[in-house]
């Protein structure tokens, strides 16, 4: 025999930990979402196994009270009236702020503390709104997401499935039959469990290819940067999607497929012949991924240093490929020469295609942004409006 009991309390009371907990949480979450450009470019992380605690400042919240201005001295004041909440009736203090500028101080800091959270976790934040830009539905699926639907009302099931709206109306109608039209006396029958159903959705193929410079004239921070975009690209695929494919290409003046592990470990030098990945590539393409099945996405990171005669032949090439994928990323990578774009991205810029997305890289800070270009809602809008 099971048995419920039915109490009148303030359940307000019992939720005050639960709400101030979610309240802390949102806060937490709007300060990393604020900082996430940083957070994103963070060598600690992206030279992790996956599996690190994040430790993001925090600054604590000081609850409201009066105080005197501390730079007008006692005094009081009194406003013209008509304020509402949200108004900022005065300000005290410079624009750096207490504990900021070079010169040692007397005055109080701020206090912060560091939330901590995952790698997974901060993933969730980082890839909310992101998705692959243009996804076209195709011949042959084999994209799988699995989604938990509610589809049956049944009398038996566990406990976590009961149905509790569900089961409070069949134990009103009960004993309602019997002549007592309350709430109470409950019975094995009245109980209702929520029953449900895997939704596996098939989504159209996709199939993503990373090409990465790997010449002697990229250096630490160009190689680092390339690496911390396609690290959070990956992440990103996996998390969103059951099964895509990803192929790396890693090239200097020959190109070849190389493994995940060698792609994000392997030094290279050597002069830059750019076209060598596009043909493999295309190679790739035309062997494994047909465009009526596939949707088909490229991305190409370089510092731009390209063998001058090779800039035409990687014109015809990129021609090529946006003939037959959904989107072509190139990141290009110029620490320090933000205004000075290379003679292959002047090459690339000249098709003039909407499907061809570029982005300049002169800060570790811009890789949250080179994400975003490319897999941001903005992106897949603006190819369909072409």
């Amino acid at each position: 025999m099971f048995t419920l009991a039915i109490r009148r309390d303030d359940w307000s009371l019992h939720r005050k930990g639960a709400i101030d907990q979610a309240r802390h949480m949102e806060k937490v979450k709007e300060a990393i979402k604020r900082n996430l450009a940083d957070i994103v470019s963070e060598q600690s992380i992206i030279t992790s196994d996956g599996k690190r605690i994040v430790r993001v400042p925090i600054r604590v919240l000081e609850e409201y009270r009066f105080r005197f201005d501390p730079e007008a001295g006692r005094q009081v004041g009194q406003g013209s009236g008509g304020t509402k909440v949200g108004d900022v009736i005065g300000r005290t203090g410079g624009s750096s702020g207490p504990g900021a500028g070079p010169q040692a101080g007397d005055e109080p800091g701020i206090d912060y503390y560091e939330a901590e959270l995952t790698i997974d976790e901060l993933g969730e934040l980082i890839f909310e709104d992101l998705e692959l830009p243009n996804l076209e539905e195709k011949r042959l699926r084999e994209l799988e997401s699995e989604t938990v639907r509610f589809t049956d009302i049944r009398k038996h099931g566990p406990l976590a499935n009961l149905d509790k709206r569900r089961t409070l109306r069949e134990n009103l109608r009960r004993n309602a039959w019997r002549g007592q039209p309350r709430i109470g006396d409950f019975a094995n029958e009245d109980l209702r469990f929520k029953t449900w159903e895997r939704d596996i959705k098939r989504e159209s193929n996709a199939v993503v290819i990373a090409m990465m410079d790997v010449s002697g004239s990229m250096g630490t921070f160009e190689k680092y940067v390339s690496r911390a975009f396609y690290y959070w690209m990956v992440r990103f695929l996996r998390t969103k999607y059951d099964h895509v494919d990803i192929r790396f290409i890693a090239h200097h003046a020959e190109a070849k497929e190389v493994s995940e592990e060698e792609f994000f470990t392997r030094g290279e030098s050597g002069g830059t012949r750019a076209s060598t990945a596009y043909e493999l590539a295309l190679q790739l393409i035309r062997e494994h991924y047909p465009p009526d099945s596939w949707n088909i996405y490229p991305f190409h990171f370089s510092d731009g240093d390209n063998w001058p005669s090779d800039n035409d032949r990687c014109r015809e090439l990129a021609e090529e490929l946006l003939r037959c994928v959904n989107l072509f990323g190139y990141g290009e990578i110029r620490q320090g020469r933000y205004t000075y774009h290379s003679t292959l991205m002047h090459t690339l810029q000249r098709i003039g295609s909407p499907k061809l997305v570029t982005v300049t890289i002169s800060d570790k800070a811009d890789v949250y942004q080179a994400l975003r270009r490319f897999f941001g809602p903005e992106v897949g809008q603006e190819v369909a409006r072409a």
